[in-house]
């Protein structure tokens, strides 16, 4: 069931079958998992059709609060992923949601936000506005792209020294664009904060908070849902905070070093190079002697930090060594892994 507790990975698990199915269905980000820049990964488009034709459902939960689920749907049917809009859940619904909870029916809520949030706004009943002066009864922040004007930052801060409850859709610090990785909601959240002095931090409804896994939840209906990401400290960590099983996949914001180092709520269920590791086995982390085998591979930790030895397919190598790495950071000892990581061709 979607909310039964999962033990957080000591080595990434296994999978007899392929794990489209085994889980009903997937939660899948965006930015860094299905496209980068509004463009489809490699092997993005053709794996989730495969899935879906497979049987399992497919929901695309999102902290981008900028654009409403009618734009991601046609983007994604664009891109030869039809989609409808109920298949879309985003950090502003989530956060909407949280507001109006909180606030009376037809309250003003000061957005510093684009398209989406507002829309996520009036699908609550609130009405968002665009001044501190206009007597909101929140305030609250989420990525409005490279278009979102400094004056809407200045409004938020305003508020929020002025004591009006403050909440983000997410504190994302980047997010990945087709030019590289550019700043994130939560980098105009900081913003806010250094502007007002504030040291907590505002009520966030995007992942990894339970709010966005609720959301999820409600509007999708999963039973058996397994989240994919590229990102430890929202889609990794959100699922270890929803209780449910997680796919880390390598198209977006975490390399293999920084998987490798992952503290126990950060750390995935499963690896995969790219979303064509939802079609396949899931290759178990057995220990052997010292250290720990996938695959052909066998990873330990040396003298001179991880070392891995044997051949086959890179993602087995890397899984062995999440299990020599991860072992090292439990018992305080982190290795290094540079060298290692070197013998795996991506």
């Amino acid at each position: 069931m979607a909310g039964s507790a999962r033990r957080r990975s000591a080595v990434p698990e296994g999978s007899a079958r392929a794990l489209h199915e085994v889980y009903d269905t997937a939660l899948l980000d965006l930015d860094g998992v299905v496209y980068a820049g509004g463009a489809a990964l490699p092997h993005a488009v053709a794996s989730l059709r495969a899935a879906r034709e497979g049987g399992m459902r497919l929901a695309y939960v999102t902290n981008n609060a900028n654009r409403t689920p009618v734009t991601v749907a046609e983007h994604l049917t664009r891109l030869g992923v039809p989609a409808v809009p109920e298949e879309v859940v985003t950090s502003a619904q989530a956060v909407a949601r949280l507001i109006a909870a909180e606030v009376p029916a037809g309250a003003a809520v000061l957005c510093a936000g684009g398209e989406g949030l507002r829309t996520a706004l009036v699908e609550r009943g609130l009405r968002p506005v665009g001044s501190a002066d206009e007597a909101p009864a929140a305030v609250v922040q989420g990525y409005g792209g490279p278009e979102l004007p400094w004056g809407a930052l200045t409004e938020a801060a305003i508020a929020v020294n002025r004591g009006v409850p403050w909440f983000a859709s997410n504190l994302d610090a980047t997010i990945p664009s087709g030019r590289g990785i550019a700043p994130g909601n939560g980098a105009a959240v900081e913003v806010v904060r250094i502007a007002t002095g504030r040291t907590k931090e505002p009520r966030v409804g995007g992942k990894p908070r339970p709010p966005m896994h609720r959301e999820s939840i409600l509007r999708t209906g999963a039973e058996r849902p397994l989240v994919i990401g590229d990102r430890l400290d929202t889609d990794i960590e959100g699922a270890h905070a929803g209780g449910v099983a997680s796919l880390l996949v390598l198209t977006g914001v975490t390399d293999a070093a920084e998987l490798l180092a992952a503290r126990p709520e950060h750390r995935p269920t499963y690896v995969a190079a790219d979303l064509r590791g939802l079609l396949t086995p899931q290759p178990g982390v057995e220990r052997a002697g010292g250290g720990f085998r996938c695959g052909g591979w066998s990873a330990s930790v040396g003298g001179s930090g991880l070392e891995l030895s044997g051949d086959g397919h890179p993602v087995d190598g890397l899984r062995a060594l999440c299990g020599a790495a991860w072992s090292a950071v439990d018992a305080g000892a982190p290795v290094a892994g540079e060298r290692a990581l070197a013998r795996l061709a991506w």
